[in-house]
């Protein structure tokens, strides 16, 4: 079951010539999911494959290099003839600086948009996965980030305990690695728990969008197989990051090692590191050693943990 993130813009505040400004798109067998829309987002989806026949958009909050690039990106699905609704999520104010973005021009959309506004703690339920919003740390204004957050996964099937206790191959097998129980031709009961294991974890991958290292992403980020947290400045700009609601290299690396995660993938970088980010990840490395410096284009496949 195929899982991957893709970064669409890594850059912080605005573009530059090797960054484009900030959006990932999260793919899961087929399904398409946007978290954030910057400026040019569109024309980085064409770029790197990312179809447009999506049906949401995740805003981690409502700074102009997070959003402006939706207003675009919807009228060029609107001149493809899209009919599909397409679904708007955001923390507190999104019902506004959202309707505003559908309303803009003189254009009118040819599908319906639905915005829908997100707290701490809200969960979107989807078939197989959940998306959870978490409140982040970046100012006055209200910030989140999200996880998806996969189901647990049936156990794995023995097939060899199976044909040695009898079991036909075929139908039953599939009765019992469903959880039901099944009657052999000399009447034995065979129970499920004879044949499959215990159920196998799903992945996590967690997005902070723009951040301080903090709490509840430590909280949210617990295992996660992936963290994508922000990486605005290295040490040398500490106070810096601080007083604009940002994280350093280092902080993002300590907030992952924190929450045990599997790996983390830096992004958000500003202009200064947009050629070479390498002290940022010479910092990040000395405390988490799992990490990987975002590029534009960069595609990270999310196994299960227990096929690595």
């Amino acid at each position: 079951m195929s899982l991957s993130a893709l970064l669409l813009g890594t850059s912080a505040s605005r573009p530059t010539i090797e960054r484009n400004v900030s959006s990932l798109a999260l793919v899961r067998e087929g399904e398409t999911m946007l978290f954030d829309c910057g400026e040019g987002t569109q024309r980085q989806m064409m770029r790197y494959g990312v179809a447009f026949s999506l049906s949401d958009i995740f805003f981690t909050h409502f700074h102009a290099d997070h959003v402006i690039g939706v207003i675009g990106l919807m009228r060029t699905m609107a001149l493809q003839g899209r009919t599909d609704g397409l679904r708007l999520w955001g923390p507190r104010s999104a019902a506004r600086h959202l309707k505003s973005a559908v309303q803009f021009g003189v254009d009118r959309l040819t599908f319906e948009t639905e915005i829908n506004e997100v707290d701490d703690g809200s969960v979107i339920d989807r078939t197989e996965y959940a998306i959870r919003a978490f409140a982040v740390d970046h100012g006055p204004g209200p910030a989140m980030g999200y996880a998806m957050v996969e189901a647990d996964r049936k156990g794995r099937f023995d097939p060899e305990q199976a044909r040695s206790l009898g079991v036909p191959e075929g139908p039953m097998w599939g009765r019992i690695h469903r959880g039901e129980p099944v009657t052999l031709d000399d009447g034995r009961v065979v129970q499920p728990s004879d044949l499959v294991g215990p159920p196998r974890a799903g992945r996590t991958v967690v997005i902070t969008g723009d951040t301080r290292p903090c709490p509840r992403t430590v909280e949210t980020a617990r295992g996660a197989d992936l963290l994508v947290h922000e990486a605005t400045f290295g040490d040398e700009e500490a106070e810096r990051a601080i007083e604009t609601g940002h994280s350093t290299a280092r902080e993002a690396a300590i907030v992952a090692r924190d929450a045990g995660c599997r790996r983390l993938l830096l992004t958000h970088f500003s202009a200064r590191y947009s050629r070479d980010a390498s002290e940022l990840e010479a910092q990040a490395r000395s405390v988490f050693p799992a990490v990987t410096i975002g590029k534009d284009g960069m595609e990270i496949d999310i196994p299960f943990a227990d096929r690595d």
